[in-house]
């Protein structure tokens, strides 16, 4: 049976067959939903003729093998051969996530290629992949923001196929897959989604294009069963919900809880954890909140207030949305109480900005990075920390990363110091699109106090090859000796349960020198037993050890003697008492 919502329509044909000839009258029903009895072949190309207009590919079609304006293709969900039947999933609480695109993240930037680095991934000690939106989008390449076909795997990556393929080989490596997914706006290109029904609110706006209609029960419906489509038919194990403030919902349940709701009665039924992760610029601890304590039951949200102080505690960075984090207790609110703005005044926002985190929330449910796909890509050049940073503060950030309180991310190349950019990247095939693209970008760092000189140009395609990582320098000079580092932090991390204790009562934070520069501070950073000290002043720092208490790993070498350890300029050292 074919079902298609399309209360705009007077009539409805779908067209089908090698050629398209093949016509099937649907039938009207209640609410906009138009249906036919018919029975399509996997890869049988099919589309939709909405009165007298020209076709149309299916809202909810599977594959786009000619692009988002073609003609669908229909795909047997049963088809694929499965091998995972003995994977039970991995919870969030002691992860460590890799967030990655897949366009980038191989020369070949497909999901076939991206198999082949799964290893690579297992020996740093990664449980989750998270990967970029993989949705339709007009042109070969893009971030994946600009999807339009929410239910498509796009087919330069490999298509559904391809996707199934890396899901079911990722289980096979014992990783679970997370997968962002927007909902909160549709790209610009290949938006046939108004044509056959509201599933846009007129008048109003968010930051990317108009918002998505939450009034509308069949919308809300496609998003809901978008989301488990992926959780279900491709055996993904999360989603990380892009921008979720954007989301303007007035209805008495938000669809964030509706979508949890459904989640959890999927994860129920197929006897795996399945977790909804939120992207939120909100500040707002009702997302990860119980239901039944008023929250919407997401499982955790990422915290860019992290990421914030990190960055300028490490680089020293302070304009812009930086501002704030140049006071002296950023670093110890965030890693003491998660959010730095908990109410505070936001003078990037000119109001008071967020909510505190209860004390009982577990730590894990907050996401922490000290580089990711926006941060890094949001910049004029797309530098990343090792344009600026040298290994030694590189090192820095590893430590700071990978013993948060927090769940851990990691940004694709990160975990070798990659010197290649990540910059801002599209391939419109409208010249009109393409200019504005350009023109908008410019725009947008001509408020800033960045070049605009150092603004790569998005359409041109050698900016998107020169984000792709560059594998052979990962076993080369400093970049090997930081890659050894994150692995041996992954397994300090593993075997220490001080660094996955989720209680946010056993944390503690002290600053030595509040009064010298963001980038020129002294932290002892405390998780139980363990401390973490970080040195970024231009001096050695001279630490006292308590009783019992050994160097566990250092980013520099360091030598304990007469009860104290000098940790050099631009170092960190873990201390604790020896396992056993």
């Amino acid at each position: 049976m074919i079902e298609l919502w399309a209360p705009k329509a007077r009539r409805v044909r779908m067209r089908s067959g090698a050629d398209l000839t093949r016509e099937t009258e649907l039938t009207a029903g209640a609410d906009g939903w138009w249906r036919a009895p018919a029975d399509l072949a996997d890869g049988e190309r099919y589309g939709f003729v909405l009165d007298d207009g020209e076709l149309r590919p299916d809202p909810r079609s599977r594959r786009q093998p000619e692009g988002v304006h073609a003609a669908s293709a229909w795909v047997d969900t049963d088809a694929f051969a499965w091998t995972d039947a003995g994977w039970t999933g991995r919870q969030l609480a002691g992860g460590l996530i890799y967030e990655l695109h897949l366009g980038t993240f191989t020369p070949e930037g497909t999901l076939d290629a991206a198999i082949e680095r799964l290893p690579h991934l297992v020996e740093l000690g990664v449980s989750h992949i998270e990967v970029l939106p993989v949705n339709g989008f007009n042109g070969v390449w893009n971030w994946g923001y600009d999807g339009v076909a929410w239910y498509t795997v796009h087919e330069a990556y490999g298509g559904p196929a391809g996707y199934a393929r890396f899901v079911d080989a990722a289980h096979a490596a014992g990783l679970a897959v997370v997968q962002d997914v927007v909902y909160n706006h549709l790209g610009p290109s290949g938006n046939y989604l108004p044509e056959f029904g509201p599933y846009l609110r007129e008048g109003t706006r968010n930051t990317w294009g108009d918002s998505v209609n939450l009034d509308e029960p069949a919308v809300r419906a496609f998003i809901v069963e978008n989301a488990l489509m992926w959780l279900r038919d491709y055996h993904v194990d999360a989603l990380r919900l892009d921008a979720v403030h954007a989301l303007h919902d007035e209805r008495p349940v938000h669809i964030l809880r509706e979508m949890a709701e459904a989640v959890d009665a999927l994860s129920a039924h197929v006897g795996r954890p399945l977790t909804l992760i939120a992207e939120s610029d909100m500040n707002d601890p009702t997302l990860i909140l119980p239901r039944e304590a008023g929250g919407y039951g997401l499982a955790a949200q990422w915290s860019d207030d992290w990421h914030h102080a990190v960055h300028v505690a490490l680089t020293g960075e302070t304009s812009g949305y930086y501002a704030d984090f140049a006071a002296s207790d950023a670093l110890e609110k965030v890693w003491t109480r998660g959010f730095f703005h908990d109410g505070t005044y936001s003078s990037f926002r000119e109001r008071h900005h967020g909510h505190p985190i209860p004390a009982e929330v577990p730590t894990w449910r907050l996401v922490t990075f000290t580089q990711d796909h926006d941060q890094i890509g949001n910049r004029a050049a797309g530098d990343r920390l090792s344009a600026t940073l040298s290994p030694d503060r590189l090192a820095v950030a590893a430590v700071l990363t990978l013993t948060a309180p927090g769940t851990p991310m990691l940004f694709m190349g990160e975990e070798w110091g990659a010197s290649t950019p990540w910059p801002f990247f599209t391939s419109h095939p409208e010249q009109w699109l393409g200019e504005a693209v350009r023109k908008g970008r410019a725009e947008e760092f001509a408020k800033t106090d960045w070049d605009e000189s150092l603004v790569p140009d998005p359409q041109d395609p050698t900016t998107f090859q020169s984000a792709k990582l560059a594998w052979e320098e990962a076993e080369t000079d400093d970049h090997a000796r930081i890659l050894a580092l994150y692995r041996d932090l992954a397994r300090l991390r593993r075997e220490r349960p001080e660094l996955t204790d989720p209680a946010s009562g056993h944390l503690s934070a002290a600053i030595e020198r509040p009064d010298a520069a963001p980038s020129a501070r002294r932290f002892v950073l405390g998780r139980g037993a363990l401390r973490i000290v970080v040195n970024l002043a231009a001096e050695p720092w001279h630490v006292p050890l308590a009783a019992a208490e050994d160097v566990l790993l250092a980013t520099v070498p360091v030598s304990p003697a007469a009860g104290a350890v000098t940790v050099p300029a631009d170092a960190a050292v873990v201390l604790g008492p020896p396992l056993g």
